[in-house]
């Protein structure tokens, strides 16, 4: 089973059967299986948190997937902080846009990393990773992830609490659009911003 075939699997309707059919864990797979898209990032992060404001309502849902997300950034975090010096991951070091990032990461902290975690598009996988490889400390990480991950969640939560009414209310569905629109534009500019004054600080 190859990797596009495991992430065309991940549909609105595959996994609201899935929670369904583990309902009796109680708010477990709603948790899980945001933690194990921090792993995995090609996983659909937008269509869980779809299922889980979905299945669980929108102040529940938001909260399984925010637990969820904050749990698996943090053992990313971790693990690279604990394990990224050595030689298997040694080679993540030597990408000098990587490294860049990880120099970058380290002067700026909080600020840059809250609004790159607020905003859906970004990689966050590499933002977790790079974190955790860079010697910024983990208190401004924390309060930077809990903080950028309770936007973006809640947002993507707000959207997809009540999908159906998509397909019935056009003017609830333009909305949608423009604001999901207006979040891939701002986050891309912000992206963009940040790279420019990435790269200036490090002399090119």
């Amino acid at each position: 089973m190859d990797l596009e075939h495991i992430r065309n699997w991940f549909t609105l309707e595959n996994i609201l059967g899935l929670i369904e059919q583990y309902r009796s864990f109680g708010p477990l797979p709603g948790i899980f299986l945001p933690t194990i898209e921090s792993f995995l990032p090609f996983l659909p992060l937008f269509i869980l948190v779809f299922a889980n404001a979905s299945a669980f309502g929108l102040w529940l849902g938001f909260m399984y997937s925010w637990v969820g997300t904050v749990t698996g950034s943090l053992l990313v975090f971790f693990l690279f902080r604990k394990y990224g010096h050595r030689r298997l991951l040694k080679y993540l070091q030597k990408n000098k846009q990587i490294n860049k990032l990880m120099n970058w990461v380290e002067r700026h902290g909080f600020g840059p990393l809250f609004l790159l975690l607020c905003f859906p598009f970004t990689p966050a996988a590499l933002v977790n990773i790079v974190a955790g490889l860079s010697n910024i400390r983990p208190m401004p990480y924390v309060l930077a992830l809990l903080g950028g991950k309770m936007v973006m969640i809640f947002t993507i939560s707000f959207i997809g609490y009540d999908i159906t009414s998509l397909f019935h209310q056009p003017l609830r569905t333009a909305i949608v659009i423009i604001i999901v629109f207006v979040l891939w534009l701002v986050g891309k500019r912000i992206e963009t911003r940040l790279n420019r004054t990435m790269s200036r600080e490090n002399g090119q």
